[in-house]
């Protein structure tokens, strides 16, 4: 497990920080922490806890660039230190840190493919996010050919980065939410394999998100307009390795 780290965008995100730290601790990988234009607040308490965790690998955007632009950052940041997977985990308290390691342990299993949380939700998930992730499912499923993709806005999952930095350096992609969900399609396209693993996702008390529900929306709309006409162009290959996928059963 020594060439993989954990990637942790934040953005004014202090309340779990550092409990989510001194847990990933334990796994003695590197943590590259990517300051997204945090608050002064925010930014000095990730200044501390650079200084505190000897594993800690503190990145910093001057301004917010937005979720996907920081997870993008540490990715390369992850590659630049010679690591060959990275687990991306949030740093607002919704994912079950007792599933890293199952995490892990499935990337393992299957190196090249791309490893990604199923959401298990509880009653603290917000009606309206519930049923918007159903719209961009089926865009997502649309646009990849494929329901292998069971939920692609989950930020708890691990990027082979073999696979994932070449697209990032050749595509466009939408810097805020929208990220999440392009990425996959894109590896997709590339027939990366994917594994889905069930995890219970919560909304807690101190969560803090930075959904806009207009701009966002908008940017998801963006992204999967583009991936459609993507998919339409790529449309021979995507069929060829389908069928190829389905005789290799």
């Amino acid at each position: 497990m020594s060439n993989y780290s954990f990637v942790i965008p934040v953005y004014n995100h202090p309340h779990y920080i550092q409990a989510l730290l001194e847990h990933l601790n334990d796994f003695a990988l590197p943590m590259i922490v990517v300051n997204d234009g945090s608050d002064v607040e925010c930014t000095q308490l990730l200044r501390t806890l650079d200084e505190q965790f000897e594993h800690v690998v503190l990145v910093e955007h001057e301004i917010n660039q937005g979720k996907g632009q920081a997870v993008m950052t540490g990715l390369q940041k992850a590659l630049d230190l010679g690591l060959s997977h990275a687990l991306q985990i949030d740093s607002d308290g919704q994912h079950d840190w007792n599933d890293i390691a199952k995490f892990l342990d499935m990337s393992q299993q299957h190196p090249k493919a791309m490893v990604i949380g199923q959401p298990i939700f509880d009653d603290t998930v917000p009606k309206g996010r519930l049923y918007g992730r159903y719209a961009t499912h089926i865009w997502v499923w649309i646009n990849s050919l494929s329901f292998e993709i069971k939920d692609s806005m989950c930020g708890f999952r691990v990027y082979p980065l073999a696979a994932t930095i070449p697209i990032l350096n050749t595509a466009k992609f939408q810097s805020r939410m929208g990220f999440d969900s392009e990425i996959l399609v894109r590896l997709k396209w590339e027939n990366v394999p994917f594994v889905n693993v069930p995890t219970k996702v919560i909304y807690p008390e101190q969560g803090i998100s930075h959904f806009d529900v207009w701009r966002d929306n908008l940017g998801l709309t963006k992204a999967h307009s583009r991936l459609f006409a993507g998919m339409l162009l790529r449309l021979p290959k995507l069929l060829k390795n389908k069928y190829k996928g389905s005789t290799d059963v």
